[in-house]
């Protein structure tokens, strides 16, 4: 297969917009593949029909949403190519990237690949997740994004982390018929994180825009919660209601709705298919790829930008975006050293600058410990195949260590979704049954196709494919 592009970036959010212009502007030929059907990703989402809402909806999803616009139109000028509408399903060591479209399979070779894939809700397991009338907050946020919607049903917000504050904010400005909003973030963890808030504070403004969310929130008149936990929701067939403990009192919230979050994790699938080495991160309870300061990875042709790499943000995104670009154009030739550095300088600024403040926040909102494992043994942990917490529980009575072995027990991971909503679970759920860290009891071994394909999608592939 012949070389199709100089620079293959995966994902069009902040971080890959950024890659993307960067290359092309450094003149090599860049193709920007996504799946939605234009640029912006989960954080910048429609943000080019942003001035077609009109002032009152960019009211309320903020400035830093705005910010978004200034990255999209650079990349609409810089020269790349944006393939909408498009998943890649295959990436490997070589730079061959398998992809599906309306018009079927395809394979395509870069000779640099920039995975910019951003970040994914972290699975919320609790009684009752897998009932129609629940979603993840974030879906919620997209819904208001990209169609300018929200429910009209009573609805409850629970979880934790900075996304919280900002998108129950968003929704009750918006007009969504919020019953509750329940903080699950544990007291004590203000007393732990409380050593990193000095430089967490020389950061930036992001950790007192943070505190201006949650102040809008508790003066929206919608009812808020702390200290909650137990999180349960009823219901036969659908939604009908939640039930939690907030402090030492167990209390009862009719709805429709539940919206869950607990914090984002890098989405890790397609370096891990091509062969990137990941390590386990023990203070957010997730998987992150090894990387050199620009974004390289273990694999020579392969390198990773933003969210997926580690939660940072969309500024943050948007500078290691730029790293990326810049080491993939130096080591094909494209630029030399002096120009190399010159080009880095003022985003490795930017990222030694922001990197204390995302300390601080993993501290703050480290995944409570039933949340990485469900302490139920009747919650489903993998909702394509609907395997309980109980039965991998029992699978690792009978000596089964790790989530690969687990697959053949029990096909826990090996669904439609290949593990994007239940690896992390399963590993810390086998992890906590041996009393061992999930450094050691590892990760689902993942396999191309990363996303569902299908028979006729794989015919209608190319012969010299």
């Amino acid at each position: 297969m012949s070389t199709d592009v100089d620079i293959a970036v995966i994902g069009a959010g902040p971080a890959g917009m950024t890659a993307a212009s960067t290359a092309a502007e450094a003149g090599l030929s860049c193709v920007l593949l996504d799946e939605q059907a234009e640029p912006g990703g989960q954080i910048y989402r429609a943000i080019e029909r942003l001035a077609a809402r009109g002032e009152r909806f960019a009211e309320i999803l903020g400035e830093d949403y705005a910010r978004g616009a200034a990255i999209a139109q650079r990349f609409r000028q810089s020269g790349a190519v944006c393939q909408a509408g498009v998943q890649v399903f295959d990436l490997d060591a070589d730079g061959v990237l398998g992809l599906i479209a309306d018009e079927g399979a395809r394979w395509i070779r870069a000779r640099r690949v920039i995975v910019a894939a951003g970040a994914q809700e972290r699975p919320v397991p609790v009684p009752g997740w897998t009932l129609p009338g629940v979603m993840s907050l974030g879906s919620a946020q997209t819904l208001l994004k990209s169609a300018a919607m929200v429910s009209d049903v009573p609805t409850v917000i629970a979880g934790s982390g900075p996304l919280l504050y900002l998108a129950a904010t968003q929704l009750i400005e918006a007009g969504a018929r919020i019953e509750a909003v329940l903080d699950t973030m544990p007291r004590e963890r203000y007393l732990a994180a409380a050593a990193g808030l000095p430089r967490a504070l020389m950061a930036g403004g992001e950790l007192r825009k943070g505190l201006a969310w949650k102040r809008r929130l508790k003066n929206s008149g919608v009812r808020y919660l702390s200290n909650a936990d137990a999180i349960a929701i009823a219901g036969e067939g659908r939604v009908t209601g939640l039930r939690a403990r907030v402090g030492h009192r167990d209390m009862d919230f009719a709805c429709s709705l539940v919206l869950l979050h607990e914090g984002v994790v890098p989405n890790v699938q397609l370096a891990m298919v091509a062969g990137a080495r990941h390590d386990h991160d023990g203070l957010q309870a997730c998987w992150r790829p090894v990387l050199d300061p620009f974004g390289r990875t273990t694999v020579a042709n392969i390198l990773v930008a933003g969210d997926a790499g580690g939660i940072g943000g969309a500024e943050l995104a948007a500078a290691e975006g730029e790293l990326a670009a810049c080491a993939a154009a130096y080591d094909l030739g494209c630029i030399g050293e002096r120009e190399f550095e010159r080009r880095t300088r003022v985003p490795q600024a930017l990222v030694r600058r922001k990197k204390p403040l995302r300390r601080f926040l993993d501290t703050l909102f480290r995944p409570r410990d039933e949340v990485l494992v469900p302490p139920g043994d009747d919650t489903i942990v993998c909702r394509c195949e609907e395997v309980t917490a109980g039965e991998l529980r029992r699978i690792a009575a009978l000596g089964c260590t790790g989530p690969n072995q687990s697959k053949a027990f029990s096909r826990a991971g090996m669904g439609p979704c290949q593990g994007r909503m239940c690896a992390l679970t399963i590993s810390h759920l086998l992890a906590a049954a041996h009393d061992r860290d999930p450094a050691h009891t590892g990760h689902l071994r993942l396999r191309p196709p990363v996303k569902p394909v299908t028979v006729g999608q794989m015919a209608g592939a190319p012969d010299d494919a």
